[in-house]
């Protein structure tokens, strides 16, 4: 994806060779900052303390993790050690273990003096794979929008989305985005209503950032402003993203997206759900009983921080002192609620069925 004109991907390594780069994406969108990776550690502290987010980012930046780790100590007890630090760093986004069973498998049988090199070959090949596969979400995506266009000929198609699911919380292309970008490439009328996602505003923040540095009209809105838009026949579709779906179909995301699925069910507005494979956990057979939910820093909540009139960043206090403050950092929409679910295989139904059809390897991998 572009800013102003120019590529860019979330993370990548640098041209030593070894440190990472990572945009840091808690500066924005006020500030473009690029941070230095260069431990274990470093990695663990980015994906705690959101310098990185979304699922598979957070996947990406643990393998590096991993390879960073392997760079300081490649024996037995070093890569337990990676991964003990790394895999409690955030603890819904199942991306971060799949991205660190990957390479503990890859590492753990060879010789500790040929697993630095491994580790960065197989970080680098699960960067390049959520490349991949996010394309293939734009591809299959882009059918679903086409098809509105089709029957509104030369009018917009107005998309909603939530949080930010765009290619600030993968490597590149996004997943909620993607096929929004791959419409808007193809000359398709498009416009997306941004959620502003209280209390941290990947949204209003991110979402918002990265469309409009790539040129994608859109329009940001309060979290509770969707449900009016629909009712008024002013969303054709809602696509968001996911950090885990259940075996079942059920879907964890950003706090506040099921409430967007009950608004769009209400008003028959379909809702979809744009998803890498790897976000899928066929260990979970119910979602709303079994993912865990992440409670985050009450700060959250009770501090917003911003860019004043004369340019300087400030943080302000808007809760009353004292005042008690709940931050439940995700949702679960229960599979009934979604339309499908966009996937580098194609648009499926959201059920055990179709999800094992068609990712057998997945069923596989989470019986062992």
């Amino acid at each position: 994806m572009k800013v102003d004109g120019r590529h860019f991907r979330s993370i990548w390594r640098e041209r030593d060779g070894w440190s990472v780069g990572a945009i840091d994406q808690r500066r924005l969108p006020h500030e473009f900052v690029v941070a230095k990776l260069t431990s274990c550690e470093d990695a663990a502290v980015a994906i705690r303390d959101m310098l990185v987010r979304g699922a598979p980012l957070i996947g990406a930046t643990a393998a590096y993790g991993m390879a960073l780790a392997m760079r300081e100590d490649a024996s037995d007890a070093g890569l337990k050690r990676a991964y003990d630090t790394l895999v409690v760093a955030r603890p819904t986004a199942i991306n971060l273990k799949w991205a660190l069973d990957e390479m503990r498998a890859t590492l753990a049988p060879i010789d500790p003096l040929e697993r630095a090199e491994v580790a960065y070959a197989r970080a680098d090949e699960i960067v390049e794979q959520d490349v991949e596969i996010n394309r293939g979400i734009a591809d299959n995506g882009l059918k679903l929008i086409e098809a509105i266009a089709a029957k509104k000929p030369g009018e917009t198609v107005n998309v909603l989305t939530h949080c930010n699911a765009g290619w600030l919380a993968t490597v590149d292309w996004g997943t909620a985005t993607a096929p929004i970008y791959l419409a808007h490439e193809r000359g398709i009328k498009i416009h997306v209503w941004v959620d502003e996602t209280r209390p941290r505003n990947q949204g209003a923040s991110l979402t918002a950032w990265e469309l409009g540095h790539h040129g994608v009209p859109h329009t940001v809105i309060p979290d509770n402003t969707g449900g009016h838009l629909m009712q008024h026949g002013l969303v054709d579709l809602a696509i968001v993203g996911t950090d885990r779906v259940a075996a079942n179909g059920d879907v964890c995301n950003k706090i506040g997206t099921y409430l967007k699925a009950l608004a769009a069910h209400d008003n028959n507005v379909p809702f979809y759900v744009a998803l890498p494979s790897p976000t899928i956990d066929f260990a979970v057979h119910d979602g709303i009983r079994d993912i865990p939910i992440e409670q985050r820093s009450g700060a959250e909540v009770t501090d917003m921080t911003g860019r004043t009139a004369d340019g300087r960043l400030e943080t302000v206090r808007i809760v009353p002192e004292g005042s008690p403050v709940a931050n439940y950092a995700f949702d679960v929409t229960p599979a009934r609620l979604v339309t499908g679910l966009i996937t580098e295989r194609g648009v499926l139904k959201p059920d055990r069925a179709a999800l094992a059809a068609a990712f057998p390897e997945r069923i596989a991998s989470a019986a062992k």
